[in-house]
C-alpha cells in the first residue's frame, strides 16, 4: 500500500487531488490550457503520471475541475461579504472591496487564465455561466442604484471595467484598499449622476 501523508486515506486523496489543481493551475496561468496534460501536471505536482488518472479521468476532466474551483472561493467570500447588506450601494462596495481583496491573494489568476484559454466547449461555457453568476448581485445592485431596468448591460459592463482595471492594479501590487476607495469614488459618482439625469 502506497504511503500517505495524512490521518486518513480520504484526506491522503483529497491532498493529492488538492496539489494536482494546484500543479494545473500553476500551468495553466504560465502556459495556457493545451500545457495542462497528465504528464506535465504530475511532474509539477510531484507524482507519477499513472497517479493522475487516479483522481481525473482526462486533462478536461481537470480544467472542469479548476472550472468549478475557481469561482467556488470567490462565490463564498462574495456571499459573506453581501450577508445582511440590503441597499445596493453597501451592496455595490461589498462586492467591490472581495474582488480586490481576492485579487490581492492571486484569487483571480485561475479564472482569468480560464477566459482566456483555448477550452473545450463545454469548459468554456461553464466557465461564462459561472461568472455570470458570480456577478449577478453587482448587476443587480447596478440596476437598482440606476433605475435601468430595461437595459442596464452597457453600464454593467463599464462597471465591470472599472473593477478590472483596479483588480489589475492590486494585482501588480497596488494597495486593496487604497484602489476600492478610489474605484468606488468613480463608481458612486458616475452611477448616482446617472441616476440624477
Amino acid at each position: 500500500m502506497p504511503k500517505i501523508n495524512a490521518a486518513t486515506v480520504a484526506e491522503h486523496r483529497a491532498q493529492q487531488r488538492a496539489a494536482l489543481i494546484q500543479a494545473a493551475v500553476d500551468v495553466l496561468v504560465e502556459q495556457g490550457a493545451a500545457a495542462v496534460t497528465p504528464a506535465a501536471v504530475g511532474a509539477r505536482a510531484g507524482l507519477a503520471r499513472s497517479s493522475f488518472y487516479q483522481y481525473f479521468p482526462s486533462a478536461p476532466a481537470l480544467l472542469a475541475a479548476i472550472v468549478e474551483e475557481a469561482f467556488t472561493a470567490a462565490d463564498t467570500a462574495t456571499t459573506q461579504a453581501l450577508a445582511g447588506l440590503h441597499e445596493p450601494a453597501e451592496r455595490l462596495e461589498a462586492f467591490v472591496r472581495t474582488e480586490l481583496h481576492l485579487a490581492a491573494r492571486g484569487a483571480h489568476r485561475p479564472a482569468k487564465a480560464l477566459m482566456q484559454a483555448d477550452l473545450p466547449p463545454e469548459c468554456l461555457a461553464r466557465v461564462h455561466e459561472l461568472h455570470h453568476r458570480h456577478h449577478a448581485p453587482l448587476q443587480a445592485a447596478i440596476t437598482a442604484l440606476t433605475g435601468e431596468a430595461d437595459a442596464p448591460e452597457l453600464t454593467g459592463q463599464l462597471v465591470g471595467g472599472t473593477i478590472q482595471a483596479a483588480m489589475t492594479a492590486v494585482e501588480h501590487g497596488a494597495d486593496p484598499t487604497h484602489v476600492a476607495d478610489r474605484a468606488l469614488t468613480l463608481l458612486h459618482h458616475g452611477l448616482t449622476t446617472r441616476t440624477s439625469q
